[in-house]
């Protein structure tokens, strides 16, 4: 049985305090960052020793691989990719082109993970941002209209389900109003119930077949003031799972970032409380990993059928002619600057 968290690691290769601690605690999963990553070659066996410690060989391994800013991995050894705003700018000169370079780009990056061994990306987001938000999701969305963006997100889906990569949908119900970044904030939102969900929400619902999902560490206060979507039952129960309706697997963001109170353990028995099926923690400090795994519980039930119905949605990749795909889309990318200019 493996346990209901994702974790990071620290490095580039595997500790022997880290590996005693997968062989142990069997987390689902793992996630990686900048800071695991030097080579091709490097990415490849750490992600065959990761699966070989927990011995599971299909294991999730996670990745942010977006595009734009947020990307873990980059020149030399991996190409640069826009961030979702350009697909949000050709959308509005020709939507089936806007369409096109989405899914173009997204089945370019999951070729770039599948060489790799990892299987899911954390994409596409359906973030609707608005005037006077924080930036930390800024250029990241593809646009502010509830449609537009949920028509970008499912083609992205498409171009990595197509290369045999599972996405993640972020951040569930959103994180567009958001006035703080949560990797040191907790923001608060108080637009009325009628408005998010024509909105925010209205971007996620045609989305909700999606195997899985992260949530936002946001306050959402016509719902919950007391607690951000991640630890509230409310919002899981009504928004996310209802209003949205979203079946799939949810994951936490991140339980290490400063908008969620208390101690680690402690945000591990909210997130698990409150509804989420897996608690996600990133920064690989092994003594939070620790306490991650002492509070999550083995996955079990409802959860444990999220998991696997996600992970048996996973296709092979599909016939793929790399070069071609490639120039299409620089093609696109410049038709976008030269309209933006």
């Amino acid at each position: 049985m493996t346990k209901a968290f994702i974790t990071g690691l620290a490095g580039t290769e595997l500790s022997d305090a880290e590996r005693a601690f997968i062989a142990a605690e069997r987390p689902w999963g793992f996630i990686l960052f900048k800071r695991n990553v030097e080579t091709p070659g490097q990415v490849s066996r750490l992600v065959r020793e990761l699966r070989d410690c927990l011995g599971e060989p299909d294991a999730p391994v996670l990745i942010d691989q977006e595009g734009g800013r947020v990307a873990r991995l980059g020149p030399p050894h991996w190409p640069a990719y826009p961030a979702g705003a350009l697909f949000g700018r050709l959308y509005d000169i020709d939507p089936a082109l806007g369409l096109k370079a989405a899914r173009l780009s997204a089945r370019l990056i999951a070729d770039d993970l599948h060489q790799l061994g990892v299987n899911v990306d954390c994409l596409p987001l359906a973030d609707v941002p608005v005037a006077g938000a924080d930036a930390v999701i800024g250029n990241r969305a593809y646009g502010t209209e509830p449609d537009k963006v949920a028509a970008i997100a499912r083609a992205v889906t498409e171009g990595l389900e197509q290369g045999g990569i599972l996405p993640v949908l972020k951040h569930i119900p959103g994180h567009g109003r958001a006035t703080a970044d949560t990797h040191f904030k907790l923001p608060v939102v108080d637009t009325p119930k009628p408005e998010l969900e024509r909105t925010d929400f209205a971007a996620f619902r045609p989305l909700s077949d999606l195997p899985m999902a992260m949530t936002a560490h946001v306050v959402f206060s016509a719902f919950d003031p007391a607690h951000p979507a991640t630890t509230s039952a409310t919002m899981i129960e009504r928004v996310i799972r209802g209003v949205i309706g979203f079946q799939g697997l949810l994951m936490s963001d991140d339980v290490s970032m400063n908008a969620l109170a208390g101690s680690i353990a402690e945000r591990t028995a909210a997130i698990i409380a409150a509804g989420c099926d897996m608690v996600l923690h990133c920064n690989g400090k092994l003594e939070e990993m620790r306490d991650v795994a002492r509070m999550t519980p083995e996955l079990s039930g409802t959860a444990q059928q999220r998991a696997r119905r996600a992970l048996s949605s996973r296709k092979a990749p599909q016939p793929f002619d790399r070069q071609a795909a490639r120039a299409e889309l620089d093609a696109l990318i410049e038709r976008a600057g030269i309209a933006g200019a």
